[in-house]
């Protein structure tokens, strides 16, 4: 099947969703997107999935690599099972959007909503494109359908002013992780805390890694602990060790307990290594890749919306398995190399053979590691030879400026 890049939600609806192996995951249900101030297009936050009779979980739109006109293929196979809650400024397509009443603005015409398409742009993600709308039929008869862009029809946008979370979450969809937390930090305390609630988990996941450690603890704490392993789960695995490694320890293991086994795993691990080691800085999910592995599946990989510029810059090469800790590290394929090979070609045949770094490096060796080497990622492999993550150069960063950096970045 070919994969496309426009398909409206009824259609994607019923699709079976299926994991990189090819195994059965559930069939899609709905979409679930946010509305935005104005007239820009919603953005599609990801999939409602029915996974067993009547249990239906959220897939982020970032983690679906192909949708066709048979299925919808996943980059992971792990998913949260973790049953969805619809949060405040959330709308579900099926569910909500269609039946809503429009006006057509180029006729002034009222109309209703019928059906609605999602898009992938450049970037990457997926935004709601067009809609289906109906204009109200005379004696029983069905009105004209039009196929109209988003921006030529009101009636669906959030408002413009007003004191809800939901218009001021709106608001901050259109910053990156960085500056939405800068925004938030500029809040009242009660305003800050309420926005965070209402934040969707990925989102705020990627706010929290953005904030001081100091307003990553208050702002966890107000959250329910189910909510807050929920956003954890989310989190980066490094990011999520660095803010649990604050906490008390009976805090940390009741969250840790709380979230999903496969999540959790990989926060444990990390958690076992000194802060300030090459163990304590890097994440546990680089782009792995068999020794069979084509050059064309490497750079299919690197797309992924989710991955950092970073860690998107090289592939890592292990024996089976393929999860941290893997087998034997074999060597890594940086992209800029990939790029000039031959699509068909394995990315074992064009490997680096730099020696990675240990676990147990510190600080001062990783930064000295990383200028030699020109990098902006470097493998982390254990004494048996296995790959147990990669440090990339934002987390030394992270670690090299000073504690306040954060702080002193806002005022400025």
């Amino acid at each position: 099947m070919t994969t496309v890049t426009r398909a409206y939600v009824s259609r994607v609806a019923g699709l079976t969703v299926f994991d990189p192996n090819g195994d059965r995951v559930g069939k899609v249900r709905d979409v679930l997107i946010a509305l935005r101030v104005g007239t820009a297009a919603p953005r599609v936050l990801g999939l409602i999935v029915e996974v067993v009779p009547r249990r239906r979980i959220f897939c982020p739109m970032g983690r679906v690599t192909g949708v066709d006109s048979a299925s919808v293929r996943l980059s992971s196979g792990t998913v949260n099972l973790k049953r969805f809650e619809q949060r405040a400024g959330e709308t579900l397509v099926l569910g909500e959007l269609l039946d809503r009443r429009v006006t057509i603005q180029e006729s002034d015409r009222p109309a209703a909503v019928v059906d609605a398409a999602i898009e992938q742009t450049r970037t990457g993600d997926w935004v709601v494109s067009r809609l289906a709308v109906q204009e109200p039929g005379r004696l029983g008869r069905r009105g004209q359908l039009h196929q109209l862009a988003w921006d030529e029809v009101s009636g669906l946008a959030l408002p413009e002013t007003g004191q809800s979370a939901e218009t001021l979450i709106a608001t901050y969809r259109e910053l990156n992780a960085a500056d939405a937390a800068h925004a938030l930090q500029e809040l009242p305390i009660k305003r800050r805390h309420e926005v965070a609630e209402a934040m969707d988990d990925p989102r705020l996941a990627d706010v929290l890694g953005e904030l001081p450690e100091a307003d990553q603890i208050t702002i966890l704490g107000t959250l329910k602990e189910r909510r807050a392993a929920d956003v954890l789960e989310e989190m980066d695995p490094d990011d999520a060790a660095d803010l649990l490694a604050e906490l008390s320890t009976l805090d940390r293991d009741r969250l840790l307990e709380l979230m999903e086994p496969d999540e959790a795993e990989p926060v444990r691990q990390l958690l076992k290594y000194s802060e300030d080691t090459a163990g304590g800085m890097m994440t546990s999910e680089p782009v792995i890749l068999a020794p069979d592995a084509t050059i064309a599946e490497a750079l299919a990989r690197v797309r992924t919306p989710e991955l950092s510029p970073a860690l998107a810059s090289q592939v890592y090469v292990c024996r089976p398995p393929s999860a941290t800790p893997t087998g034997r590290y074999l060597g890594l394929a940086h992209i800029q190399r990939l790029l000039r090979e031959p699509p068909s070609g394995l990315v074992s045949g064009v490997l680096d053979d730099l020696e990675p770094l240990r676990p147990e490096t510190p600080l001062t060796e990783v930064t000295r590691y990383f200028a030699t080497y020109n990098l902006v990622a470097a493998p982390v492999v254990d004494p048996q030879g296995r790959l147990v993550g990669a440090v990339s150069v934002d987390d030394v960063l992270d670690h090299l400026l000073p504690e306040d950096w954060r702080e002193r970045s806002r005022r400025g």
